[in-house]
């Protein structure tokens, strides 16, 4: 037999196993490779801590997305997602309103949790109501965040207005410490921050909470054009969610521990400060969006307009995308 033939023969026996070996490899390969990549902003807000355990137990990996938590102050975290920085983002239902208005879309595509006493007010204790703090000084976010929609709502309901006060501007976390270090007449805050309030009562008290104004209620929503590109990604998100209420029910312990080492907190602490919140599963998801959703954004954007903190209301029937939690 030719030489030449025996050695082509070989060359091609080699390329045929490198090639199989290859594909062998190429299927062995981790999951990751085809792993959606998003990032999310998010702040310390208890109620987010199921996004942070969905990420840390691999619940989202499992679900094929590689995400990227990224702490992002409020008011600011719409230009994260103008920027591309960000897909998606969790906030409060009166925000999207807020960030549609500033010409940045983004769609709700579930709930993650209602406020049940974990965002609140802070006074002096001589304050004996809230109607007490005209001309006084309220340490708050500022306007198109949570805690300033938060303050304009409780004042008024009060027949008070930011107007009427002094809002020095500060994030929650600041704002409780520098209440408790005997700075400002009042302060807008939430868990984990509230609770450092509660531990402190010779600093002041809790005058109100959402308990007694249920305005606090977190969704988590993505660009319009993340959704149209990546439909079974946000599906994922979803499902990822819902699974880490899940993971919270039946191994609290190991839950706790993991959400609250995102926020310095032990897991017993961030067990007490969660009880001040619900987080919201399926059937939860399903009658919010049917039911109060629609009715409160719209007190919500009223209030805004007339708060000035929008020149106008964007479309609200375009600012939630609910196919995803069927």
């Amino acid at each position: 037999m030719d030489a030449s033939f025996i050695e082509g023969r070989r060359i091609k026996a080699g390329w045929l196993a490198g090639a199989a070996l290859a594909a062998a490899i190429g299927a062995a390969a981790p999951a990751s490779a085809q792993e959606t990549k998003v990032a999310i902003g998010i702040s310390g807000w208890t109620g987010f801590a199921p996004l942070t355990l969905a990420k840390e137990a691999g619940i989202f990996k499992k679900n094929g997305l590689d995400v990227t938590i990224k702490k992002i102050p409020q008011a600011s975290r719409h230009l994260a997602v103008a920027s591309g920085d960000i897909q998606c983002a969790a906030t409060t239902v009166e925000t999207y309103v807020v960030w549609n208005a500033a010409g940045v879309p983004i769609k709700q595509i579930f709930q993650l949790d209602k406020s049940y006493g974990a965002d609140g007010m802070v006074v002096r204790a001589g304050t004996a109501s809230i109607k007490d703090l005209k001309g006084k000084s309220i340490a708050s976010s500022g306007p198109g965040t949570s805690p300033y929609f938060v303050m304009a709502w409780m004042l008024k309901k009060n027949g008070l207005s930011p107007k009427d006060v002094t809002v020095v501007n500060m994030e929650p976390g600041p704002a409780a410490q520098a209440f408790i270090a005997g700075q400002n007449d009042a302060a807008m805050t939430y868990e984990p921050y509230l609770s450092s309030v509660r531990a402190k009562p010779e600093a002041g008290k809790i005058i109100a909470t959402t308990l007694d104004y249920p305005v606090v209620m977190d969704t988590f929503g993505c660009s319009p054009k993340f959704i149209a590109e990546n439909e079974k990604a946000v599906k994922a998100l979803a499902d990822s969610y819902f699974e880490a209420l899940d993971m919270i029910a039946k191994d609290p312990k190991k839950s706790n521990e993991i959400m609250g080492a995102d926020v310095k907190q032990s897991g017993d602490d961030f067990a007490a400060s969660s009880k001040y919140l619900r987080w919201q599963d399926k059937a939860a998801n399903k009658a919010f969006f049917e039911g109060d959703y629609k009715t409160f954004t719209k007190e919500a954007a009223d209030l805004l307009l007339e708060a000035g903190v929008i020149k106008q209301i964007p479309d609200l029937n375009a600012l939630a995308e609910t196919r995803f939690i069927q």
